[in-house]
């Protein structure tokens, strides 16, 4: 929200109210003089206009969140909620957003001298089932932090994707390489009781952040730590609600200042949220938290400055954008199996929310009615497509599609053959046929513009984005 319309809006609403909303942060302590902070309730703004946002590009939004099975949505515009999208209240499973959560606890004891980054995992004497080798007791708190312990042995809470993507062990060296590593985060939750004494994560988040910043809907009681039988280690879950999410987004937009109090320190918030490793272009991961910038943040979109977010299976999120003072919470009903919101349908819903914002260079429009380019049918398709190399990303995770000239067909992720199958035009669709990928196997509507080819799901919305190298081998 730019100054000149946060003006408009304290003009519109009445004195007492313009007040109640700076709820004592106005000019108070180290808090700057237009920080608005929200106080048992959230301010919300009189309609989105009022704020620069258009409702109907918001209501394509909402539409295209309800298709894509969004649970809620929270929209906070430096510090006033511009709109919300299902249950705000209602607490859902935060997945690996959990680390982030801890990662801003660490940050508090860490200012008061209670952690010490440089301790290495032999000093504080960590261990595991299966015994740690003298190499990997050389990992440091801060190697945990950034998924570079070099530790690669099974984690409760492990995902297959985690499982699949693990490193031998003993292949890296302490701080030399990242992966996203349950073993780390969850090492972290025993260090951090280890070192400060606290009873448990949830009740020291409870005391240190959850009530100086005001959250309604946390309850640490109904929590408990998950352990398996190959860890010392549980995973520690958390279950938060859509509004106290925006909550803590918030707190990490004011570099950790709460109504004049700093709870975590600045130092704290910006280096726990600049990126340690890459994992992309223009992407990469902090003290457990993700990072991006131009169009690194998620696919199908562009943001103008450095941003990050949580992230959480199946897709929560909470995204801080500081250039544009907003805070983004989505949430997905991970307690109904089948709800699922990919890193690509986020990205066009984030889209969509920034150019409702009136956003400007957010990338290129994500829909096939309106891309640039040439709309690719018949022959042309066929000769398009027939012998070509096509390079992308899917995610982090880097794709090269080969399409031979006889139909064959290839994805290589990373560099290695993953997948095999058959392409083939239909009607004026190029269509994919992989065996054991069903996210791969799908009929695309294709644009070209110079070297970039597009595929446009049978939604009509983005799915991949592709440049032509060179023909297939």
């Amino acid at each position: 929200m730019n100054g000149s319309v946060r003006h408009g809006l304290c003009v519109l609403i009445a004195a007492s109210l313009c007040v109640a909303v700076c709820l004592g942060s106005c000019g108070a302590g180290d808090a700057a003089p237009d920080e608005i902070f929200p106080g048992d309730q959230w301010t919300w703004a009189e309609s989105p206009e009022a704020l620069g946002w258009s409702s109907e590009k918001l209501a394509d939004a909402r539409a295209y969140a309800d298709r894509i099975g969004t649970a809620a949505v929270m929209i906070v515009d430096d510090g006033i909620v511009v709109t919300s999208w299902g249950d705000h209240v209602k607490s859902y499973r935060c997945h690996s957003m959990r680390k982030s959560l801890v990662s801003a606890l660490y940050g508090v004891y860490v200012d008061e001298g209670t952690i010490d980054l440089s301790n290495t995992l032999a000093e504080l004497g960590i261990d595991d089932v299966t015994p740690l080798t003298a190499t990997e007791k050389q990992a440091t708190v801060a190697d945990l932090l950034r998924a570079r312990s070099g530790v690669y042995l099974p984690a409760a809470g492990e995902v297959a994707s985690m499982i699949e993507k693990r490193p031998e062990r003993g292949s890296h060296e302490p701080g030399t390489f990242w992966y996203y590593n349950n073993w780390d985060f969850n090492a972290l939750g025993t260090i951090f009781e280890q070192a400060t004494g606290e009873a448990s994560i949830y009740e020291a988040f409870r005391t240190r952040i959850a009530e100086p910043i005001g959250m309604r809907d946390y309850r640490p009681e109904r929590l408990a730590y998950h352990y398996v039988s190959y860890s010392m280690h549980p995973n520690y879950q958390f279950d938060l609600s859509t509004r106290d999410l925006a909550r803590f987004g918030l707190l990490f937009l004011r570099e950790g200042r709460w109504n004049g109090r700093q709870i975590v320190s600045s130092d704290w918030v910006r280096e726990s949220t600049a990126p340690s490793s890459q994992t992309g272009t223009d992407s990469g991961y902090g003290y457990m938290w993700w990072t991006g910038t131009a169009g690194g943040l998620f696919p199908h979109v562009t943001v103008a400055g450095d941003a990050y977010y949580a992230a959480g299976y199946r897709g929560h999120r909470v995204v801080v954008l500081p250039h544009r003072d907003l805070v983004i919470v989505h949430r997905v009903d991970t307690f109904r199996q089948t709800d699922e919101v990919t890193d690509e349908e986020f990205g066009i819903l984030l889209w969509r929310i920034l150019d409702a914002a009136g956003g400007t260079g957010i990338g290129d429009v994500p829909f096939v009615d309106w891309a640039p380019g040439i709309r690719l049918a018949g022959d042309d398709l066929r000769a398009t497509i027939s012998g070509s190399r096509l390079s992308g990303w899917d995610g982090p995770a880097r794709l090269t599609v080969l399409n031979d000239a006889d139909g064959g067909l290839s994805i290589l992720v990373d560099g290695t053959a993953t997948f095999v199958g058959t392409w083939s035009i239909e009607g004026n669709a190029y269509c994919v046929d992989v065996p054991n990928a069903d996210h791969f196997g799908e009929c695309f509507d294709v644009v070209l513009d110079g070297a970039d080819l597009r595929l446009f799901g049978s939604d009509g919305t983005i799915a991949y984005r592709f440049t032509i190298d060179a023909p297939a081998p």
